[in-house]
């Protein structure tokens, strides 16, 4: 706001008026960053689970049918890059997503993947 209490203009968040605001490469690259994080069907799998909510790495385990190891790995990644956060609790390690755009992004692959599943018609 500014000091008149009016809306000041800033980052659209909310993707209604995306045409509107140019692009900028840092923004492609990021984005290009997190979707090939989304490329692999574990991580998709470990992140589809955390849109439910917080889960340990047993929980993630059983949700992706991967083994172990590479759910840990994959946690990992996902932690670096950002895309997921952790906390402990007593001796577990509990992981939830950084936010609900990734969420909703997850969300939007997989309705698409209902579509060329289904051969569903196209809509907006």
């Amino acid at each position: 706001m500014s000091s008149t209490g009016t809306q000041v203009s800033g980052a659209n968040h909310t993707g209604a008026n995306h045409a509107e605001h140019p692009v900028t490469d840092q923004q492609l690259d990021v984005a290009a960053g997190v979707l090939a994080l989304l490329a692999d069907r574990t991580r998709l799998a470990l992140l589809h689970r955390l849109g439910q909510g917080e889960a340990d790495v047993t929980t993630l385990t059983a949700a992706s049918n991967a083994a172990r190891t590479s759910v840990s790995q994959h946690l990992a990644k996902l932690r670096l890059a950002g895309l997921v956060t952790t906390r402990k609790d007593g001796r577990r390690v509990v992981y939830a997503l950084r936010h609900g755009h990734l969420r909703r992004l997850v969300d939007e692959a997989l309705n698409v993947a209902d579509h060329e599943i289904g051969s569903l018609p196209t809509h907006d």
